[in-house]
């Protein structure tokens, strides 16, 4: 709808949450998503942010839209989809790559505060966290919310906006 510069980096929850007393549920749940954060890091290293940007999505079709949780199938295949050596999925089991991980995740809380999480925006040389959404805005509404973000990123003086979750979450 309107031309932008976009690139992704990782923020991992895994990181900002390693040393975190959580409830048992999202403890398994962050222990299980260095996998696919270290194959997302492990991929830009070594194929560049527009790598990154291709895998991303193709993960987030297959856990999020597809619910597939099945991390030693997805990866392969999310790999597969985007042109990425599928040896690429043997990151995920190993630690290697968790310090140039932890160093993004740092330079995105350095951006928007400690104690906030994904997804982080930077727009303008302003960073916040968020907007979260229950579904993926197309067309004229997209641009609406873009620039609606990037006007509140704007006002130095601009902390939180957020309301209950009414609606159940669509990736389509």
């Amino acid at each position: 709808m309107r031309p932008i510069s976009l690139r992704f980096e990782v923020m991992s929850l895994a990181v900002i949450n390693e040393h975190r007393d959580l409830e048992p549920w999202y403890r398994a749940f962050n222990d299980r998503a260095w996998g696919p954060a270290r194959v997302c890091t492990a991929a830009a290293a070594h194929h560049g942010p527009a790598a990154l940007a291709e895998l991303f999505p193709a993960l987030g079709r297959r856990i999020h839209d597809a619910g597939d949780k099945d991390f030693d199938a997805v990866i392969p295949a999310a790999l597969a989809e985007v042109g990425l050596p599928v040896e690429l999925a043997r990151v995920a089991y190993r630690d290697d790559v968790d310090e140039r991980m932890r160093t993004s995740t740092a330079r995105a809380q350095q951006l928007v505060g400690e104690g906030l999480g994904t997804p982080t925006i930077a727009v303008d040389d302003v960073a916040f966290f968020g907007p979260v959404l229950t579904s993926i805005p197309r067309g004229d509404e997209a641009v609406r919310v873009f620039e609606g973000a990037r006007l509140l990123a704007g006002c130095r003086a601009f902390t939180e906006l957020k309301r209950a979750r009414v609606d159940e979450l669509s990736f389509a």
